[in-house]
């Protein structure tokens, strides 16, 4: 795999207390809510916020998901929610996801990092993905490139960076 191919979008998140449990570590269903941020941050870094998305009448649902839990966040640990897309097609869209135990070294919302090197610096704590389609609101399967071409044209850009 090349450079060009390892890149990530990075959004840091600190762990609020609401987040955690009673065994003092972060629930796991809030792994899949960072998922969904990594997911709408990245689409918002092609240049959409998913807001303008449903008011072009299109819907993104989740069709599939898997999340593996490797160690555990804590209340006050920086998070990096790492989301890259895997397969992109004028129907579907799948995402691959990483949280990973972040620190204060600078990365800012929407950090891009250049390599799975640089990732690999980050302690891994769940890994995973999600599958969606493109749904109009009746919840038939839609051709993004025909109901929002811009926005596949956008998307279509990302996962050319990545090529």
């Amino acid at each position: 795999m090349t450079t060009e191919q390892e890149r990530w979008h990075v959004f840091p998140l600190r762990v609020r207390y609401e987040e955690t449990d009673q065994m003092r570590v972060v629930f796991h269903g809030n792994y899949l809510t960072w998922f969904e941020i990594g997911r709408t941050e990245l689409i918002r870094y092609a240049g959409f916020a998913y807001k303008e998305i449903e008011a072009a009448g299109l819907l993104l649902p989740v069709i599939d998901i898997d999340c593996k839990y490797v160690k555990p966040a804590r209340y006050d640990d920086i998070v990096l929610v790492c989301t890259r897309i895997v397969d992109f097609t004028s129907i579907r869209i799948s995402f691959e996801s990483q949280i990973r135990r972040g620190s204060e070294l600078g990365l800012t919302a929407g950090s891009r990092l250049e390599s799975a090197d640089a990732l690999e610096s980050f302690e891994l704590l769940a890994a995973g993905g999600t599958r969606h389609m493109w749904v109009n609101s009746d919840f038939k399967p839609t051709r993004l490139e025909r109901a929002f071409p811009e926005l596949y044209d956008k998307l279509a850009q990302v996962v050319a960076q990545s090529d």
